[in-house]
């Protein structure tokens, strides 16, 4: 049953359940039909009808307590302009005050009838204006900050872009992140690339990041530019404690997820703090605190996974 639901862009027309806040805000609604909102990108109109391959349900429009709108699928790929930029999307959402929080070129869901490849195809580059100058790529989603300024990109699975970073050019791939002051924060290498840390030089790469997100990758810079953590299938560290004990700590394997009697690497994330290097293996919490004072630290190749690059896993997962 359709009916009209009150908003501060309007009444729009609802399919279906409203939700709503507990004090009688709408949380959330299905627009039964084309209605245009005035935002501070401009008139922009949510998705109402359906699409048989790409787009079979309309995604409901979600509001925040104050009223803005928080999630915004469009019924056609609309352009819009960006703090980093024009940019044709297909999603919007949106910080609590209107500022613009994630862009999303593409919002088409995958099935049997419609593939990866087929959503690949409509995926043409978008160049922005970043802290590192103009970037031009296939985009997943561009990420801004409640103040404007871009946070972050993530990267159409399998593009890649050389960056500019404090230790080098490197060649990313999944995503990069900007911190507060548009310092590059962190990166996702494309490929075992040697960066230099406070333990000494350490091959990052890890091959079990996740291409959903650019927001957290596995090479992460503090704000002087020194590599305050990192992911590494391919180095071991070497510690010496001001007793005279002597550790060394390196990647770990299991066997294949694939199910066949191969083994592969569990990827070991060094975590510079300011007093102590924490350790984890895989994707669990840390699991080793080595204190910084008096401990002489260094690094060297860790030989069983010194072929392990960055393919896939066999099984593509």
């Amino acid at each position: 049953m359709q009916q009209h639901v009150a908003t501060r862009y309007g009444a729009i027309p609802a399919a279906g359940p409203v939700e709503r806040f507990p004090d009688g805000g709408v949380r959330s609604c299905v627009p039964a039909g084309p209605v245009v909102l005035h935002t501070a990108l401009g008139p922009l109109v949510p998705q109402y009808s359906t699409d048989d391959v790409r787009r079979r349900t309309v995604a409901s429009l979600t509001f925040h307590p104050d009223g803005g709108v928080r999630c915004l699928s469009l019924e056609e790929r609309t352009p819009v302009r960006t703090p980093a930029g024009p940019l044709e999307v297909e999603m919007l959402t949106f910080h609590p005050g209107g500022a613009l929080a994630r862009a999303f070129p593409l919002n088409g869901k995958l099935s049997g009838y419609w593939t990866q490849d087929d959503e690949a195809g409509l995926a043409g580059p978008a160049t922005l204006g970043t802290p590192l100058g103009p970037v031009a790529a296939r985009l997943i989603c561009a990420r801004f900050g409640a103040g404007g300024r871009l946070a972050g990109l993530t990267l159409w699975p399998g593009e890649a872009l050389e960056v500019p970073t404090p230790v080098g050019p490197v060649m990313a791939r999944i995503g990069l992140a900007f911190g507060p002051g548009g310092a590059l924060r962190s990166l996702e290498p494309d490929a075992p690339v040697e960066v230099p840390t406070p333990a000494g030089p350490v091959l990052a790469y890890d091959p079990d990041a996740v291409g959903v997100s650019g927001d957290v990758n596995s090479l992460v810079f503090g704000p002087g530019g020194a590599v305050e953590r990192v992911t590494t299938v391919r180095t071991e560290l070497h510690v010496r404690l001001a007793g005279g004990s002597h550790a060394v700590y390196a990647p770990r394997s299991r066997e294949s997820l694939c199910g066949d009697t191969d083994r592969e690497p569990v990827p070991m994330t060094l975590d510079f703090g300011p007093e102590a290097l924490a350790l984890r293996w895989g994707a669990g919490p840390p699991e080793v605190r080595v204190p910084l004072a008096g401990t002489a630290l260094s690094t060297r190749p860790h030989l069983p996974f010194l072929n392990a690059g960055a393919a896939l896993l066999r099984c593509g997962l």
